[in-house]
């Protein structure tokens, strides 16, 4: 994947004051192209022309010295490509508590990665110094402080006093990456959002982000696509977990649905109590089929197959039958409406697919312990090719040694070996079988 081109500045010229430094960071995303001390030059310049006559040039002015906003102490904050520590609004609003009083709200996780899905959904545009209609500034360090619902506008080095350090392998969604320079904070400081692991390897992630051109959601390489090194993971420390549920409270009571969490939640690598309960509300629709060992917290093919079959019945098709829950999905299982999924007796798994083969059940059928009409079918198919030597009897509903020994038959007589020949028919063993 080829390293997007990302500077929050562009390089450094021979000027080394505030406003230059300034538009560095800025350029070329914003539509001021002129040198901010110069213009002011400018216009004294044609000013004191005008009092003293031609000939007269004025005097090189220093840089302005812009005051800090209410609440925050002059000298406290060093120039960042993400602006300084600011009150909700700017200028305008509530003073800022002193750097040293963290007070974090509590919130969810839910409640996080939904506010950061507000600005992706509105397309904020990336700037230092404007402000969203929610009083948060548009820049990268806003955009975690609008996502963790803290009381003003924080900056890289200041968001980690509101978490505490977590390793890569606790992430979850809601956390930050946060890379902070104390050295040159106008070189490479940056935080993003963790949405979530992509996959099982966990090389990359789900990163919701405030950058040029404006906020996004995007598959990010683990830290980030440079520095990687340098971002540390941190933990919201006013992170609250939604009450779990138990027999004296049911994940969703009567009449009362639980709001969609994100999609961040669901897909490869996911690994949460939204995956519980998202299996347990499809097992509850008529998908215990699908499950060899019970709906569980880490994403599995059995939680896929069962939220495509629910999404089939609804009458959906195409791009809505994904396999992975959306709003819509969400909002009918716990709300208990739509269809439910046709009992496994009223399937019929010798309907082939377009191609003339039956469709691939998934590997989850084929678990030990499993039992369903497909292990049958296979069973069957084996005894009709000739690879029935290891059963003692018909072949039946339920998965055991003698079905994966003639498996295995059958995928060495393709010329597979190792891993290939495990005995667990994969999508090319069930096509090649059925053909």
């Amino acid at each position: 994947m080829a390293t997007p081109v990302f500077e929050e500045f562009d390089p450094a010229n021979d000027c080394d004051c505030p406003g230059c430094a300034h538009w560095r960071s800025v350029l070329p995303y914003s539509r001021a192209v002129r040198h901010l001390v110069a213009r002011r030059a400018v216009i004294v310049a044609a000013a004191a022309s005008a009092a003293l006559g031609a000939g007269h040039v004025a005097p090189a002015l220093a840089a302005p010295q812009v005051p800090p906003g209410p609440g925050v102490s002059a000298g406290s904050e060093v120039a960042t490509p993400q602006g300084h520590r600011a009150p909700l609004h700017g200028r305008g609003g509530p003073p800022v508590e002193p750097a040293g009083d963290v007070k974090a709200p509590r919130t969810t996780r839910a409640d996080i990665i939904t506010r950061a899905k507000k600005w992706i959904d509105a397309k904020v545009p990336y700037s230092m110094e404007a402000y969203w209609s929610d009083g948060y500034r548009q820049d990268c360090s806003g955009y975690v402080s609008m996502a963790w619902g803290l009381p003003g506008n924080e900056w890289t080095g200041t968001l980690g006093k509101f978490g505490e350090r977590v390793t890569k392998d606790e992430l979850q969604p809601g956390d930050i990456l946060l890379f902070h320079n104390p050295q040159n904070p106008e070189r490479g400081s940056h935080v993003v959002i963790f949405g979530g692991w992509k996959d099982y390897t966990h090389t990359s992630y789900l990163a919701y982000e405030q950058r040029p051109p404006q906020a996004r959601r995007k598959e990010t390489p683990y830290a980030y696509w440079h520095q990687s090194n340098r971002y540390v993971p941190y933990r919201y420390k006013g992170l609250k977990e939604d009450p779990p549920a138990g027999p004296d409270k049911p994940a969703n009571p009567p009449g009362l649905a639980a709001p969609y969490p994100g999609d961040a939640y669901f897909g490869p690598g996911a690994n949460n109590k939204y995956v519980t309960q998202l299996g347990q509300m499809l097992v509850a629709r008529g998908a215990g089929q699908y499950y060899a060992r019970g709906p569980g917290p880490r994403w599995s093919d059995a939680d896929r197959r069962a939220t495509g079959a629910f999404q089939l019945a609804q009458g959906w098709n195409g791009a809505e039958v994904r396999g992975l829950p959306g709003p819509q999905t969400w909002d009918l299982l716990v709300s208990g409406k739509g269809k439910d999924i046709a009992p496994v007796d009223a399937q019929d798994p010798q309907v082939p697919s377009s191609h003339g083969v039956p469709g691939y059940p998934g590997r989850a059928m084929f678990r030990p312990g499993a039992s369903n009409p497909y292990v049958t079918q296979l069973g069957e198919q084996l005894v009709k090719k000739g690879f029935d030597k290891y059963y003692t009897a018909d072949p039946g509903p339920d998965w055991d040694e003698e079905d994966r020994r003639n498996v295995e038959d059958f995928q060495r007589s393709q010329g597979w070996r190792g891993g290939a020949a495990d005995g667990v028919p994969g999508p090319e063993t069930w096509r090649r079988l059925f053909s």
